[in-house]
């Protein structure tokens, strides 16, 4: 079987949750698949191969064109052009080979043109851009007009999701078959970490007690009112900072001001795989009252790292966390305080939320997924 992969989501090199999801995706196929072919298909006018992960194995073919992505999307939206038979031209060329594609997988939504005989799985990540427009900018919004989310979920043969919260999503929002779509969680993946705490705390001048917060900075992931619960709190009085990690999104400058003008708030920027393990491990809680995720990836992290977890009892923040998190409504303030000064102030509740929150991410390392995620491309 020939299968190809869109990892045009892998070019920026500030991952994000998209990128994560994708990079394990592929690990947990490739680790498992050596017989079919693959071939991961990504555009950049630049040279951007230095962020993208490699696969070594023989059965994992990369192919790249250049095409300024403007140009690209636009031959895409009107069906000038098929994704797998680009790939294919452009990979079969001076070679003495002859290849169709009979899957493509698209680990996030972009612009996909493919011939009919092609079996498309698509992944939904969330329906942020439907639920909660006011988020993005006229820019983004055009974009995913342009897009077609819900006509593109009508065409694929396969949907995945990585909540049943999404799935209702889709199915309420797009009226799409309940039997179509897929539920497949993301897991973490513990990497080694020879990086060591004092060199990061040097690094960005951090104090030894610090409330974080580590996602992109955009209205969605409501992080003025973290920070103005932080202030409510009291907290900083008591000597804790709050930290704010993570790459710039778009109509991120209002929290920029909002960090700026609250003492004991820092914005350290987009940190490294090891700094982001370290910065969950020594921090005294982790906040992250999103108004709405797809799954919310950055909470499963920080339970991993057996940090207390307040988020928003929103969307599929819940799901995820059950019973192992303290959940607040993320349009009050004052809640949000109110269970900041609570967690913090309790040595017995933040250890009793650290063991609960590695017993729940047990769940998510299930290796059974494996197997389940492999029927999905017939392995």
């Amino acid at each position: 079987m020939v299968i190809g992969i869109d990892i045009r989501c892998l070019t920026d090199m500030h991952r994000t949750g998209v990128g994560t999801y994708t990079v394990e995706f592929l690990n947990a196929i490739f680790s498992r698949d050596k017989e079919n072919q693959y071939y991961l298909f990504y555009n950049s006018y630049k040279d951007v191969s230095h962020a993208i992960s490699i696969w070594k194995q023989d059965n994992v073919h990369y192919v790249a064109t250049k095409l300024p992505n403007k140009l690209l999307n636009m031959l895409l939206f009107f069906g000038f052009l098929k994704l797998d038979s680009l790939v294919i031209a452009d990979y079969l060329k001076n070679k003495n080979l002859k290849i169709k594609i009979d899957i493509w997988f698209s680990p996030n939504l972009n612009f996909t043109s493919l011939t009919p005989q092609v079996t498309h799985i698509q992944t939904i990540h969330d329906l942020s851009f439907e639920i909660l427009p006011e988020c993005f900018t006229w820019k983004q919004r055009l974009w995913h007009w342009f897009l077609n989310p819900k006509r593109q979920c009508e065409r694929a043969h396969t949907i995945l999701t990585p909540s049943q919260n999404t799935k209702m999503d889709i199915t309420e929002i797009y009226t799409i078959r309940d039997d179509k779509i897929n539920v497949w969680c993301p897991w973490v993946s513990s990497g080694v970490v020879e990086l060591d705490f004092d060199t990061v705390k040097n690094k960005y001048g951090l104090k030894d007690t610090y409330i974080l917060f580590l996602g992109t900075l955009e209205p969605r992931k409501n992080i003025e009112s973290a920070i103005g619960a932080y202030k409510k709190s009291g907290l900083k009085a008591m000597g804790y900072e709050f930290i704010v990690a993570g790459a710039l999104g778009w109509k991120y400058k209002p929290i920029l001001k909002a960090i700026d003008n609250t003492p004991g708030v820092h914005y350290l920027g987009y940190v490294s795989y090891e700094e982001k393990v370290l910065l969950y491990r020594h921090a005294k809680l982790f906040v992250y009252p999103s108004l709405y995720e797809g799954f919310g990836l950055p909470v499963l992290e920080a339970m991993d790292n057996g940090v207390p977890v307040i988020t928003s009892n929103r969307s599929s923040l819940m799901e995820v966390v059950g019973d192992a998190a303290y959940t607040v409504n993320p349009y009050n303030v004052a809640h949000i305080a109110y269970a900041m000064r609570v967690v913090v102030g309790d040595n017995v509740l933040c250890r009793r939320m650290s063991e609960a929150g590695k017993k729940r991410v047990t769940q998510y390392n299930d290796h059974d997924l494996f197997g389940r995620l492999l029927s999905i491309f017939n392995i």
